[in-house]
Order: C-alpha cells, then structure tokens, then sequence
C-alpha cells in the first residue's frame, strides 16, 4: 500500500433537460396510453385528441382548447383565422426564439420589433407606442400584438391588454414556455383573443415528437381554427371553404400528453423548489430572475445575468464540471439576417442587445436532486471565484 488516497471517479455529466427522469416515473403509463392507439388504429384525429382538448380547456380555463401540429402552427393558425395580412403590422418582442416574427412574416405581414424588460425579459408595455409609431411611420396597418411569456413566466398583461384596448389591437399571447404559469388568477392559456403553446418534447408540458394548441372563449373563432388545421374543410374533408393548411396533432402524441398532464401540475410545484433553491444559493453571485408579485412560473428556463466578460468563461468552466449551459438568445430577432429589414421601435432596442451578451441558463426540470442543485450551485461558485472581474 502506497498510502496514496485512492482516485475518485468523476460525477456524471449532468442533463440540461431530463426527459429520461421523468419517463421512469410515469414510463409504464406512457407505454399502455401508445397501445391503446395501436390497438384502435385511428392515428390522425383519434379520440384522444378530442379528450386532450377538453382537458387542456379545464387546466387553462378557456372555452376551446383547438390541438395542432406545433408551436409554430398555432400562432400561423391565430393569424390566419384574424386575417392577418400584406399590410398589417404585429407587434412582436425582439428578445425571442424566431418564430414569433416568422409566422407574421409568413401571412405577408410585418412584424415590428419591440424591446423587453431588463428583470422578466418579457415585452416592455412601454415600448409598445414606439413601435405603433414605427408601423404607422412605415404606411403598415397595427393589427396586434404577440406578447411572448419568455423562460416560464407570463408577460406584463394586465397593461398589455390596457394597450391593446386603447389602440384596436388583438392580443396574442405566446404562452409557449409559461403554459401552466398564471397572472393574476389567471392560467397562460386563458389570457388574451388567443394564447398559443408548444409541446415540443424540451417544454414545461412536451410530448415525445411536435405539438402545439391553441384557447379561445371565442366560439366563432374556435370553429374557424378547427377547420383551417385540416386544409379549410367544410361540412368534410373535401369540401374545402377556406385556405387552410394540414395542421393536426397525432393521436400518438396526444396520448402521450394525457399522461403527461396527469403528472404536471405535480412537476410545476417542483419547478419551483428548484427555482427557489438556485435563487437562495446563487443570491449576490449573480442576476437570478425575478417573478413579479401576482405571476407565478412554470420554469422553463432558469435564466442569470452575468457581465458579457464572464459569460463564455463561466460556461466554459461549468462545461468542464459536466454542467451544460445554454443561451437563449444570443440573437435578438432584429439583429437576424432574415429580419434585419423589418421595422423597430424607434430609439433602438438597448434592452434586448443587452440581454444577448449577458443571460445563461442552468440545468432546470422536475426531477432535479438537491444533490445536484447544489453541485452546481458549488461549481458556479467556484468557477466565478477564479474568473477576473
């Protein structure tokens, strides 16, 4: 014997996202809801869809929850039933994933990019005149206004809405990463002329594949979407009354999510803790997020601030560590090579540039271990200690 400790094996990589947790707990469950769609065969429109539906309208509060084929889907499928078009203008957040501006730019309307708030990273409300200046200045039409609930907690509605009413606007509300999140009593979901989600496999609510919905109290609306999901169809499939587009969800996938939903309102209290352990630990180290009084989150990103100098350095150090980082956005929308032209809010969108060089999200979902919520925790401590300031 040498005398000499013995090496220690390294500690596991650990997973941004852990779907595999999560499919251990509800996994049996997930298997017999899959059967139970090979069994009957009806894969396209099958009864667990009409079921999904009305159990997404009861978790939201909406008179109409309408299932679509993904996130992107659902807010082409908000425009094209508002007849937004050439010559319209939407106002959007700059500060997003891309297809906010997308399915505007898809309609042949104009998206017009608005700045974001430092501490929610959600639409400014005050920002939202410069850029009803800005569409005016541009001969465009102001239609409406998709507000994006970014990293799990909703945007700043009760003034949105206040805006929209004062100026004719229609609000979309993209609640694709706070779905399960509320503001004010109010469930994402039920907030706005329409609210949009995704249920791509990395959301607080995913399936095992694309998927996304759309809610609604509005009953002629409802009917509009119901028939422009399937190619426009009328009283069936062949009798076409509008241009539509095929965008369904499986039945595979709403299976999934049935089972998947069973168990989420369990997985947002667990977010949460989560949320509230990094926030204790990582207290004067760095920027934590900050859920203003009368929201709740649902989590779906953990997002800091750090200076631009520390960032890369930071997230270099924590890869070594076997802890994955992530950045969203490094890009504002307005920055973008296919949106560069597109108008912004007068006086520039300072907000957002800022936040691209200075936001990093952590590992975060249901089934992270206090173990390992505070190995990172450590392990970001110590990599901030050994980075110059």
């Amino acid at each position: 014997m040498s005398g000499m400790p013995e090496p220690h094996d390294p500690p596991p990589p650990i997973k941004f996202i852990d779907l595999d947790a999560q499919r251990a707990r509800i996994g049996p469950r997930i298997e017999a809801a899959i059967a139970g769609v090979l069994a009957h065969g009806q894969y396209i429109l099958g009864p667990e869809v009409a079921r999904l539906e009305t159990a997404l309208a009861a978790f939201t509060g909406s008179r109409h929850a309408i299932t679509c084929a993904n996130g992107t889907d659902a807010l082409a499928l908000a425009l094209m039933a508002k007849g937004i078009g050439p010559g319209d203008a939407v106002l959007v957040p700059t500060f997003t994933f891309v297809a906010s501006a997308e399915a505007v730019a898809w309609m042949g309307a104009v998206p017009v990019f608005c700045d974001v708030l430092e501490d929610t990273f959600n639409l400014d409300p005050d920002r939202l005149e410069a850029g009803l200046e800005a569409a005016r200045r541009h001969g465009l039409r102001p239609r409406a206004v998709i507000a994006v609930d970014l990293f799990g907690q909703p945007a700043d509605y009760a003034r949105i809405e206040a805006f929209c009413a004062d100026h004719d606007l229609w609000l979309l509300a993209d609640a694709a990463q706070s779905f399960g999140a509320s503001h004010r009593g109010r469930r994402t979901g039920s907030i706005g002329t329409l609210a949009a989600t995704s249920f791509f496999p990395a959301k607080p609510l995913g399936c095992y594949g694309d998927g996304g919905a759309l809610f609604t109290d509005d009953d002629g609306l409802a009917r509009e979407i119901r028939s422009l999901r399937v190619h426009g169809q009328g009283k069936d499939k062949y009798d076409n009354v509008r241009i539509g587009m095929n965008g369904r969800l499986d039945t595979l996938q709403a299976a999934i999510l049935l089972e998947k939903l069973a168990v989420f309102e369990d997985e947002i209290r667990r977010r949460q803790q989560i949320a509230d352990a990094y926030a204790r630990g990582l207290a004067g180290l760095v920027r934590v997020p900050r859920v203003p009084d009368g929201m709740t989150s649902v989590w779906a990103q953990y997002t800091i601030q750090v200076e631009r100098s520390v960032r890369d350095p930071l997230a270099a150090a924590l890869r070594t560590a076997g802890i994955p980082t992530a950045i969203y956005y490094p890009i504002p929308l307005h920055r973008q090579t296919a949106y560069r032209h597109f108008p912004q809010a007068e006086a520039g969108l300072p907000v957002a540039e800022r936040l691209a060089g200075r936001v990093l999200s952590l590992p975060m979902h249901p089934y992270l271990s206090e173990p390992v919520q505070a190995r990172i925790v450590l392990e970001l401590r110590r990599a901030l200690e050994r980075i110059p300031t």
